[in-house]
Formats: C-alpha cells, sequence, structure tokens
C-alpha cells in the first residue's frame, strides 16, 4: 500500500517545516496557505477520515485541539480569532486520506467558508 503524504513527512522521508512534535502527533505548515497561519496537525496514527475514528482514538482527536490551542497562542492568534477545520471525503475537501486538523488564522476569516 501507498504511503500518504503525511506518513511520509512523518517517517522523515519528506522534508516539511515542524512547528510541533511528539511522540503522537506533528504540526507542519500547509503548502497552500489560506491564511498567515496555516498549520496542520496531524496524528501519526492513520486514521483515513472522521469517518474511521473509533473509541480508541477519542483522547488522540482531543489532543489535536490542544495542540492547536497551543500553536494559535504560539503564533499569536489566540486573541484575535482562529478556526480549525476537518475535512472528511471528498466533497467535505478532504484531499490526503489521513485525518488533519487545520488550524487557520492570521487574519479576518469569512463565512461562510465555501
Amino acid at each position: 500500500m501507498n504511503k500518504t503524504i503525511f506518513e511520509k513527512i512523518i517517517d522523515k522521508e519528506i522534508p516539511a517545516n515542524i512547528h510541533y512534535e511528539d511522540e503522537n502527533i506533528i504540526a507542519i505548515d500547509d503548502i497552500n496557505p489560506v491564511a498567515p497561519v496555516h498549520i496542520l496537525i496531524i496524528p501519526k496514527k492513520k486514521i483515513s477520515t472522521l469517518n474511521e475514528i473509533e473509541d480508541i482514538d477519542i483522547n488522540l482527536v482531543g489532543k489535536l485541539f490542544k495542540i492547536a490551542k497551543f500553536l494559535a497562542k504560539k503564533f499569536e492568534i489566540d486573541k484575535s480569532g482562529y478556526r480549525t477545520i476537518f475535512n472528511c471525503n471528498e466533497d467535505g475537501g478532504q484531499t490526503v486520506f489521513h485525518i488533519h486538523l487545520h488550524l487557520i488564522g492570521g487574519k479576518k476569516l469569512g463565512w461562510p467558508p465555501g
């Protein structure tokens, strides 16, 4: 089975600008940012879509949001505001089938998103 781009980054086969990493999670710059801050927070465990999250993954998924809060403060967007987004499947805009949380901020974001 072919690795996703995120698995290649996690395995250090492809370089990335890493903002956070521990044994379970890595956070990197999005290669197509839509705002001054656009970071992808990725679990190292491959979960293809939100539909595949199991009970055992709940703490891991919750930790993605804790890392988003940490990075929002680090990049000084915690006070002005930011958005966190999961995309699920093709119609939801998911292009890499390995769940990841987008942290987007650093400018006024419009609504609805698209």
